[in-house]
């Protein structure tokens, strides 16, 4: 959620013509993230969060918005896209694709307990759940066949070391990953679903957001994202077991894991480890200008993957079976 393309205040306001939201009363950039361009807005009729997608084409557009819109519609707490008059969920601003969606209630929680951490595996359960009847099929846009794409381009950039071990986890998952997938339930995942994505009011979970890197795969890996994340401490990687447990426990309350889930899950937590450390390394050595930008320190994901190869020195929280 960074800040690549300015908007001035006329071209808001020629392409708010196109709803029903009355006059602009508040309108700020959001520094935080690296994807999109996102700015708070609040109007006489609420309060919304508008993006222009930087990456993301017109054509892929709608399986995100129209995700949103169909789990809004079933109950999950999560932005629901704003259609202009004409029935559009995106137009064009300042030259990019924008869509406008509801601002949700709450602030993340910086340090989450075991209780944060049981709501978010329900609610991310009740999301798996939610979606498996919706309509339209978009892969995951960073799983394994961008990172084959996508190491190539960063190990130039790399000491022997680290491409050494970039390689050799791309590898490991090259072997495990395909034969394991189709057993495995799925749909469409948030794929991003770190503490800063869930936001809380007091105890109650306001909801989920920025769907913008969610694709169709394996719902486990989108419990692996989380758990990589909710579930550690941030200065060593390692997981702290009654929010891991958690976690997991109310998860599969709501949605009981099959055998082939237990099966896989040490590769998924290296997996959703490794997606992350790629991308941060190539946001760092393949970056694009913007006004605002806050990138994220790959050597965090490297740390977390490090000691994901190396269960038998931690013990990795088992899925309830």
């Amino acid at each position: 959620m960074a800040v690549f393309t300015p908007v001035g205040t006329d071209a808001l306001e020629d392409w708010l013509a196109a709803y029903e939201l009355g006059a602009v009363l508040e309108f700020a950039g959001i520094a935080a993230g690296i994807e999109n361009t996102n700015f708070f807005l609040t109007t006489e009729k609420g309060r919304f969060v508008l993006t222009l997608f930087e990456r993301l084409s017109a054509a892929e557009l709608p399986f995100y918005l129209e995700l949103m819109r169909h789990l809004s519609d079933k109950g999950v707490a999560c932005p629901k896209p704003i259609a202009a008059l004409s029935g559009e969920l995106f137009r064009p601003l300042c030259g990019k694709p924008a869509a406008l969606v509801t601002r949700l209630p709450g602030r993340w929680i910086p340090e989450p307990d075991a209780a944060h951490c049981a709501l978010a595996g329900t609610a991310l359960a009740a999301m798996h759940e939610a979606g498996s009847d919706f309509g339209l099929h978009q892969e995951n846009l960073r799983g394994l066949s961008w990172w084959t794409r996508t190491v190539p381009e960063v190990l130039p950039h790399l000491d022997e070391a680290t491409a050494g071990l970039l390689s050799d986890e791309l590898a490991f998952q090259q072997q495990h990953l395909p034969p394991a997938i189709g057993q495995l339930p799925s749909g469409p995942i948030h794929a991003d679903l770190f503490r800063d994505n869930a936001l809380f009011e007091g105890d109650v979970l306001g909801g989920f957001i920025d769907f913008y890197f969610a694709g169709c795969d394996a719902w486990l890996f989108d419990v692996a994202v989380a758990v990589n994340d909710w579930c550690i401490e941030q200065a060593s990687g390692r997981f702290i077991a009654d929010r891991a447990q958690a976690l997991l426990a109310a998860y599969a309350r709501r949605r009981p894991f099959v055998p082939a889930e237990l099966r896989i899950w040490p590769v998924m937590l290296r997996a959703a480890a490794f997606r992350f450390w790629l991308s941060r390394l190539w946001d760092i050595h393949c970056p694009r200008p913007a006004t605002l930008l806050t990138p994220h320190d790959p050597t965090h994901f490297q740390r977390i993957l490090s000691l994901r190869r190396e269960p038998t020195s931690l013990g990795l929280p088992n899925l309830p079976s």
